[in-house]
This record gives C-alpha cells, sequence and structure tokens, in this order.
C-alpha cells in the first residue's frame, strides 16, 4: 500500500513540482512493464539453502548480470544463487536437499523473447553460495569473461569464444578469502586493462547465535568488519592485489553494493561502497595509483539524519541533462539521492524530489536508473523486499519530471507493481533491441521475474556500444555525451551498479520526439575524444576508438 503524506508536506511538494514545471519533459503516456516470465523460458529460482532463514548468509540474497557471452549483439542473462552449505552453516537445515544442488544459471537470448539456459554447456553453473556477478572483457580478446563472487571465495570464468568458459581464478591470482559481495569492474590507471575491486561483507561466524527472537538471526553489526580488496590487472592474464599499496585495505566495513564512477569528472574513476550498518566510502582516486577516503567530508557517508543506514545499491546518473551527476543509494529507510554541484560535499536532494515519503515504508535493494519512457529524462526503477524475514513487499517506479523532480508513478505501471515479492538484485537492459530497457529481478528463495517494457508509444532513442583500443576495449570509464534538440545527456560505461548486479554493456538514451542526434561525443578513458555528427535515432550506434 502506497503512504499517505501528512498534508503540509504534500502542499510543500505540490509547491515545488509547479516551480519546475518549465522544466518537465513533454507529457508522456504511463510507463509500462510486463511480466513475460512464463512465457521467456527462464525457469530462475533464487535459493538460500534452508528450510528457513536463520542468518545473514541466507537473507543477504544474489543479482544478476546483462552480457553478450558470444557476440550476437543480443543481452544474455547470467543469474546467481545460494545453495545448501555444508553442516553448521544453516541453523534450519533442509528437511531433504534437492536431488540436484541449486546453481548459478546463463540463459541464451533467442531473440524473439525467449531465452535457453545454456548453463552446463557453457561450463558456468558455479561451486558456491554466490552474491554477485559482474562481467567485462578483462584480457581485452575481444570476447565478454564473467567474475562471480561467493561465500569465501570468488571465480573468474575466461571466455574461450566459442560459447564455453574455463575457470581461470587461480592462474588469475584472484586468491579471495573471506566473504565476497558486491564487486565492480575499473581500469583505475587508465593503462587499458581492466582492474577489478571486490567488496567483503563481514567475518562471519556460524556458531554464534546471541540474537532477540525477534531479530530472526544475528545482524551485521554482531560481527567484525572487513575490509575490501583491490587486484591491479598486469595486462598479461594476472593481477596482483594493491589493496594496501592502494589505500583501499586501511578501511573495513560491511560493503553490500558497489560501483566506480568517475564522479567529479577529473578523468579518473573514483570508487563507492555501501555499506550494511557502517558509514558508507567514497574512495576518491588520487590518479597516482592510490585512492584517499573521503565519504564523510563529501556528505556521502551516513543517512539523512546522520545514521549508519542499511545502505544497498549505489549508482551515479546525471538526471538533470546538465553534466552533474547524482549519486542515489538504496538502503533500508529513506534511500539517498545526493546532488553533486561542481563542489564537495554532495546535496541531500532525497525529500526534494519526492522519493523518500514514498520509500521510508520498504527495504529497498536493487536499483536502475534509465529512460523507460525515452522522453530524454532518466527515471528510477527500485526493488524491495523484507530485512530480515521473508516478508514480500511492492516495487517502486518513480518518473523523472525534469528539473529534479520525480513522480512515483507505480500504481499505472502495470499488474506486476500490484504484486509483492521478496526482492533483491535487479539488473537491466534493452534484451529485445527494440529501445525498451526491461529488467530482470531476484527475489529470495523465490522464481525470478522478467518484465519487458511496454511502454507505448515511446519516444525516439539512440544506444551506444564502445570498442577501445588504446583505452581497455569495453570502454569502461568511457563518458558518452548525446546532443539532440538542443538537450545534451551524458553517461558513463561502468561495470557494476545498484545491488550485486550489472546492467546492459550499451549505454542508452531517449531523444523524445527528435528523430536523430545532433552529435555523439565520446570521451575514452585514454585521453582521446572522438565526435560524430547527424546520427539517426532508434538504432545501436557502434563506436570503436579512434
Amino acid at each position: 500500500m502506497k503512504p499517505i503524506l501528512f498534508l503540509f508536506a504534500g502542499l510543500a511538494l505540490m509547491a515545488a513540482d509547479r516551480a519546475s514545471t518549465s522544466k518537465r519533459p513533454p507529457a508522456a503516456p504511463p510507463i509500462r512493464f510486463e511480466d513475460v516470465t512464463a512465457q521467456s523460458g527462464i525457469r530462475f529460482t533464487h535459493s538460500f539453502g534452508a528450510e528457513q532463514l536463520g542468518s545473514l548468509v541466507e537473507s543477504t540474497g544474489a543479482g544478476c548480470v546483462w552480457f553478450d557471452y558470444n557476440n550476437d549483439g543480443k543481452p544474455d542473462l547470467y543469474v546467481v544463487s545460494g545453495r545448501p552449505l555444508e553442516a553448521g552453516m544453516h541453523p534450519y537445515p533442509l528437511r531433504k536437499p534437492p536431488a540436484a544442488a541449486p546453481h548459478n544459471h546463463l540463459y541464451r537470448n533467442n531473440g524473439d523473447g525467449t531465452f535457453t539456459d545454456v548453463t552446463d554447456q557453457a561450463g558456468v553453473p558455479g561451486d558456491g553460495f554466490s552474491f554477485s556477478a559482474i562481467a567485462a572483457d578483462f584480457d581485452n580478446d575481444g570476447y565478454t569473461d564473467l567474475l562471480v563472487t561467493s561465500y569465501g571465495h570468488v571465480t573468474l570464468y575466461r571466455n574461450r569464444g566459442d560459447g564455453t568458459f574455463e575457470d581461470v581464478t587461480a592462474k588469475a591470482g584472484l586468491n579471495v578469502k573471506g566473504w565476497a559481495i558486491g564487486a565492480a569492474w575499473l581500469d583505475y590507471d587508465r593503462d587499458g586493462c581492466l582492474d577489478l575491486f571486490i567488496g567483503r561483507y563481514v567475518k562471519f561466524d556460524p556458531a554464534y547465535r546471541a540474537y532477540y527472537p525477534a531479530d530472526n538471526y544475528p545482524g551485521p553489526l554482531d560481527y567484525q568488519a572487513d575490509s575490501n580488496l583491490l587486484f591491479h590487472n598486469n595486462c598479461h592474464g594476472g593481477f596482483e592485489d594493491v589493496s594496501e599499496k592502494a589505500g583501499i585495505a586501511a578501511f573495513k566495513g560491511r560493503t553490500m553494493g558497489v560501483t566506480a564512477a568517475d564522479f567529479d569528472g577529473d578523468g579518473y574513476p573514483d570508487i563507492y561502497v555501501a555499506n550494511d550498518k557502517t558509514e558508507n566510502f567514497l574512495f576518491h582516486n588520487k590518479r597516482d595509483g592510490t585512492f584517499e577516503e573521503i565519504a564523510i567530508e563529501a556528505g556521502a557517508a551516513f543517512g539523512q539524519n546522520g545514521e549508519s543506514t542499511s545502505a544497498m545499491g549505489p549508482v551515479f546518473a546525471d538526471l538533470e541533462n546538465n553534466g552533474q551527476p547524482y549519486l542515489w543509494v538504496t538502503d533500508s529507510k529513506y534511500n539517498r539521492l545526493l546532488k553533486y554541484t561542481g563542489q564537495l560535499p554532495f546535496a541531500d536532494v532525497t525529500q526534494q524530489a519526492g522519493i523518500a515519503q514514498y520509500t521510508a515504508q520498504y527495504t529497498s535493494w536493487g536499483t536502475g536508473i534509465y529512460d523507460f519512457d525515452n522522453d530524454g529524462f532518466k527515471d528510477i526503477f527500485i526493488s524491495h523486499g523484507g530485512l530480515i524475514h521473508l516478508i514480500p513487499q511492492e516495487h517502486s517506479l518513480f518518473r523523472n519530471l525534469g528539473g529534479g523532480k520525480f513522480e512515483d508513478v507505480s500504481t499505472t505501471a502495470g499488474p506486476f507493481f500490484d504484486t509483492k515479492t521478496v526482492g533483491r538484485g535487479a539488473c537491466f537492459a534493452d534484451y529485445a533491441n527494440d529501445g525498451r530497457i526491461g529488467a530482470f529481478l531476484v527475489n529470495l528463495g523465490a522464481p525470478g521475474v522478467l518484465l519487458r517494457n511496454v511502454t507505448a508509444p515511446l519516444g525516439h532513442w539512440l544506444e551506444v556500444r564502445l570498442i577501445g583500443t588504446k583505452s581497455n576495449r569495453d570502454g569502461i570509464g568511457a563518458v558518452v555525451e548525446v546532443s539532440a534538440g538542443g538537450a545534451q545527456q551524458r553517461s558513463e560505461r561502468v561495470a557494476g551498479s545498484g545491488y550485486l548486479s550489472q546492467d546492459d554493456w550499451r549505454l542508452h538514451f531517449g531523444l523524445g520526439a527528435n528523430t536523430k542526434a545532433d552529435k555523439v561525443t565520446v570521451a575514452w578513458p585514454s585521453g582521446k575524444r572522438q565526435s560524430i555528427e547527424n546520427v539517426a535515432a532508434n538504432q545501436v550506434l557502434t563506436i570503436r576508438e579512434q
């Protein structure tokens, strides 16, 4: 049930809306999604490996990633799952374990709205209790590789280019201990080879069982915090742990979601870490191979009231088309929308934007910021679900009204938004290659949901696929600007955002009524810039670094 706002708060928002009317995009039809899971062929059910929830390991949930594993131009889906662990790990083990252990799944996109499960033939079922997946071409060979984080280890799958993967974790030197969770690919030193940031949650002790009954099980503060890891790519198939040298290891938290992007426009990617019940981290890239943690002075460490929230999914995005990014972070309370104005600290505008009042009743997890109706302004999708119990909640969709204002349009977005699930990770992609951004949602201990974007009529659009040459082949860290009809949009190619997930590798731009982009400009991590003029709308534009 959506909340009833206090009268004075509603009047204040109405006044603010009137003040920003001139900045709104033109009136558009309702954004609508349709649940197409049944006809898609995707039969994924997440497992937490036990009869009932009894620990943090079981309740954390999982994420997903869209990537093109076979280079056919169609987004394929990889979703991770938990599974029954060894004796002593589950307070309430399964009375009858399944004949086949739950595992991760790879679904090949058939291009007609259906998917085929190719997990076994690709060799990527996983071998642990998994949490997140991120994909990138770490060896620059033209094929997208896959990293999976799990309890006690990570797995790096190298794409052989023939539809199969090989486990190169040991060969690559990724010896990760502890509870690996959120992660992100980035080229922090801009040498053309992708580096890897791996977040770790807590030092979990399954034997510790002191908790209040209402809490269901010990919480994150009952366990010691852990440090995060940064691995430098040596450009020869291996990685070096530079966590100490880079200044990352000095900070211990309880990591959930991670993203890496150049928030201040200095050309080098920074790292934001959403922590659970601990202040969040913002690692600013000092451009010398080291990072400085600046979250407190940046106003990005704590919640709206100065508290340490259960922060979940971070996303950087330009929401006003002015070249300045917002930092959006889902959490267990109000969520946070932080506006960067060219200098620190960020300004917390969650309430003014019209978001905090509607989301405070939920626990928010997976999220995506995309122009779902192609009107030229990016909207916000949020997945909700119970925090420590299997309490289902409905999900939220906020339409961007322009001028930093948003409207909750969940009630008109389709029957799916009337249903309740225990949401966790979510990943977003134009999986139908029709200019509409759809989504896959992971639900804790339950079937996942594939949503198709059926908004109609729809504005024009453009998607940009990047191929680096001097830069990393995926163009991760590149910033694309699209000018159309006097408006300019900006997006950065990232690999890992939201809650334990990663979205479409192609950058999506809604163009509204414009049938072309006047100019498309790419600022590559190498420092090169290139522009293309008079680009026709409604296509996937491939730009190779010159």
